[in-house]
């Protein structure tokens, strides 16, 4: 929103059913947000329901780890269950910072 850059590590895990996205066009898909103005939970938040709403998967999870801005770290994570489903295994947030590491 202030027309500052910033810069971000998106993490997408998620659980196709029927559909699965192609890397080519996540990339692209995400390059579309370089010129818009947004707030970073906002952006995730959009993204996380474009994917949903593109591959309608069990399970989805995308954890935005945006660079400092005022001398603050801003992680968001937004998180997305199929009705009815269930893991095999309990999924919990720590387990995903665990397996990519914190960032910070």
């Amino acid at each position: 929103m202030t027309g500052q850059p910033d810069f971000a590590t998106l993490t997408l895990d998620y659980i196709a059913d029927r559909k699965c996205v192609e890397l080519k066009s996540l990339k692209l898909y995400i390059w579309s947000y370089r010129d818009k103005g947004a707030f970073h939970e906002a952006v995730t938040n959009q993204i996380l329901d474009d994917i949903v709403a593109a591959l309608s998967p069990r399970f989805a999870q995308l954890k935005a780890a945006f660079n400092v801005r005022g001398g603050i770290f801003t992680t968001i994570v937004a998180q997305y269950r199929k009705r009815g489903w269930k893991s095999f295994s309990p999924l919990a947030l720590t387990d995903t910072v665990a397996r990519h590491g914190s960032g910070e």
